[in-house]
């Protein structure tokens, strides 16, 4: 029986050369390595590029890692919060830049969008697309006040890609979950021209109440428990919301994507680097579970159950 599922076929990252490490905040802001890590995680984070120059690195590298031509490409879907220009859409230059066919456009729902393209991606094959390029960038640094201690040490810049394409054998997205709740947008937001504003609190304890229900309802859709995931790829914002999600989900951290230590919170690129870092660690094999999840501003949220095949 042929159907019109979908698979991830290939996968790309890219980093800014500038690293920033805890050290560096602890010279000039009244901050601390130990305060920074124990809050957070987080050790070290990139800060450089555009937008579009780090989302056309990763872009190249899911494509080579797919096999695949730029022309073989039919849609282009960029997941960012911090585009390079008003307008015209960031997608453009990146597809100028890749030299993808077919359409491009942008998506921003914050650091949850990059399950929200790529359930997009799904959804444009059933509709027939045969490959979709799905890349999440931002350049949080840009938007974050260096000066303000409670927000500069958690963002950083970076980019990472999948390329999902046509599986006629059997749908590889089980299952998802997209959500928003406006009414929390003054928790966490930013103005045009200004910087990125936080209540840290408000937003932990909703992120992780978000992630546990989000996760919970797409095992529920996919039929699956918690046993049944063989890795969980959240949204690397802090280790700490990461760690009383899983522990209220009863998923171990040793089944746990991780690389916020290195990267900090890259918004969109986040999931995706951590996708990236697990698959090439050879924590992923042929037919496992593996549960996305994301939360950020708007409240958004975003969850996917996938199963795992690249062939």
């Amino acid at each position: 029986m042929t159907i019109r599922g979908s698979h991830i076929t290939g996968w790309g990252t890219a980093l800014p050369d500038q690293v920033v490490t805890n050290a560096d905040f602890e010279a000039r802001l009244d901050t601390s390595d130990t305060w920074i890590t124990e809050r957070t995680g987080i050790k070290e984070r990139r800060f450089g590029g555009t937008t579009a120059s780090l989302a056309a690195e990763a872009g190249k590298m899911a494509l080579e890692s797919a096999g695949l031509l730029p022309s073989d490409i039919e849609l282009l879907i960029l997941s960012t919060t911090t585009p390079d220009l008003t307008t015209p859409a960031t997608s453009s230059i990146v597809q100028n830049t890749i030299g993808t066919r077919g359409g491009a456009f942008d998506l921003n729902a914050a650091c949850a969008g990059f399950v929200y393209a790529m359930v997009v991606a799904g959804g444009m094959v059933k509709m027939g697309a045969n490959r979709v390029l799905v890349i999440g960038s931002d350049t949080l640094s840009k938007i974050t006040d260096q000066n303000d201690r409670s927000t500069a040490v958690l963002f950083g810049d970076g980019a990472g890609a999948i390329v999902v394409e046509l599986d006629p054998t059997e749908d590889k997205i089980l299952s998802y979950d997209l959500g928003v709740d406006g009414s929390a947008v003054p928790i966490l937001y930013c103005n045009h021209g200004g910087y990125m504003t936080m209540e840290g609190r408000e937003v932990f304890k909703k992120a992780v109440r978000v992630m546990v229900e989000s996760s919970r309802n797409v095992l529920e859709s996919a039929k699956l428990t918690s046993d049944d995931i063989a890795l969980v790829v959240p949204h690397q914002a802090n280790l700490r919301i990461i760690e009383a999600a899983n522990q209220r989900l009863g998923i171990p951290m040793d089944k746990t994507a991780i690389v916020l230590d290195k990267t900090g919170n890259t918004s969109s690129a986040s999931i995706p680097l951590a996708l990236a870092d697990a698959a090439e660690k050879g924590k992923l094999k042929e037919g496992d579970n593996v549960l996305f999840c994301g939360f950020g501003a708007g409240m958004t949220w975003s969850s996917a159950v996938v199963r795992w095949s690249k062939s």
